[in-house]
């Protein structure tokens, strides 16, 4: 795994959720696993849970992602975990965005944690990113992994979901959803 995974303190960061660019390299990483480590690679991919999640599209990495965070919260003096907790706000609605140098916006909360109290993720509507349900991304990155033959069917990608505990997608809409996002997980 690329050591650029590797998400320095004390930020909170699920690259498997947020970045496009881990996204791709893991499914490039997971390809032609056995089976015992698809029962492995499933409970991972069961932890990008089951909401909504903004993906970062841009080009910097997630180590740079990090250390321009950082030096934004360097240069307000709020680096400690105090000082971080009362700019950021410690209730489960409070949160800042910061802009990166791409011009892309995050969004900063406070996580209770003494070694990883910043949890970043990609800005709602932010430049270089784009909505997605976890329930598409996770049948994306499966389908990606275990079938990755060029013509999709339905069939196949009802073959994969069961791995996740997903139900046999029935609504064209949700396919439509999938396969956009398997594509877009290609390129």
């Amino acid at each position: 795994m690329n050591t650029d995974y590797q998400i320095p303190e004390p930020f909170l960061f699920n690259p498997i959720k947020h970045h496009l660019g881990f996204i791709r390299e893991f499914i490039n990483l997971n390809i032609d696993k056995s089976s015992s480590d698809i029962a492995v690679l499933t409970k991972e991919l069961r932890h990008i849970g089951t909401s909504v999640m903004d993906i970062y599209t841009g080009s910097l990495s997630i180590r740079k992602v990090c250390i321009e965070a950082e030096e934004f919260l360097m240069r307000k003096d709020i680096l400690r975990k105090e000082n971080y907790s009362v700019w950021a706000g410690t209730k489960m609605d409070c949160f800042r965005i910061i802009s990166l140098s791409d011009g892309s916006q995050w969004t900063l909360k406070y996580h209770d944690n003494p070694k990883r109290f910043v949890h970043i993720f990609p800005a709602r509507n932010s430049q270089h990113t784009f909505r997605v349900k976890s329930n598409t991304l996770k049948s994306a990155l499966i389908y990606n992994i275990i079938i990755g033959k060029d013509l999709i069917t339905g069939d196949d990608l009802n073959k994969v979901r069961p791995f996740l505990g997903l139900s046999p997608v029935k609504d064209a809409i949700d396919t439509e959803a999938i396969l956009e996002m398997i594509e877009i997980l290609r390129d």
